[in-house]
Formats: structure tokens, C-alpha cells, sequence
């Protein structure tokens, strides 16, 4: 079988499930909402989209306002960052 793609998809900003990150994101802070970098878990990837779950309520940015513990970002999103080397040992994260 044969893939083809516009790059390899084995970049160095590639996530993988478990990763720690942190997303650009508004979010409740005590009990007021607030923008900024959250701390969450990278829960799924596919080629195109990155789940990150936190553990505080989060809220899209283009309006919406229910709250949701799940966002996702296109792989290459400046709004998403690594807080972790890439190494073979998974930690859990303290956050």
C-alpha cells in the first residue's frame, strides 16, 4: 500500500498521545475567565488534529460558551506547545 502526504509525518512537532502541553486557550481561573496558557494532555492525534484534555473547565474562543474539558488544534497550531522533551519515558503530569 502506498501513502502519500504533503510531509512526513514524523515531524519534530509532531504530539503523541500522552504528551504534556500547553494550550492557548480561555479557561476558568478561580472562578473568573481568563486567557491564557493551560496545562492538558495530548488524549488523541490524527494527521491533522491534536485532543488535548484539561482538568479545568475550557471555553472555544469564537464564542462559545459551555464549558468543555476537551479542545482540539490543528497539528501545527501556534496556540499549542510542548512542555516536554521528547524522550522514550512518559511521566505523568503534575498539573
Amino acid at each position: 500500500m502506498t501513502y502519500t502526504f504533503m510531509r512526513n509525518p514524523d515531524s519534530e512537532l509532531g504530539f503523541d498521545v500522552g504528551d504534556t502541553v500547553e494550550a492557548f486557550c480561555d479557561h476558568e481561573k478561580n472562578t473568573d475567565r481568563v486567557r491564557g496558557w493551560l496545562k492538558g494532555i495530548v488524549v488523541q492525534v490524527d494527521n491533522k488534529m491534536v485532543a488535548v484534555q484539561f482538568r479545568s473547565n475550557v471555553f472555544l474562543t469564537d464564542g462559545w460558551m459551555v464549558p468543555d474539558r476537551i479542545l482540539w488544534y490543528p497539528t501545527h497550531s501556534e496556540q499549542l506547545r510542548s512542555t516536554q522533551k521528547k524522550s522514550g519515558k512518559k511521566e505523568l503530569p503534575d498539573f
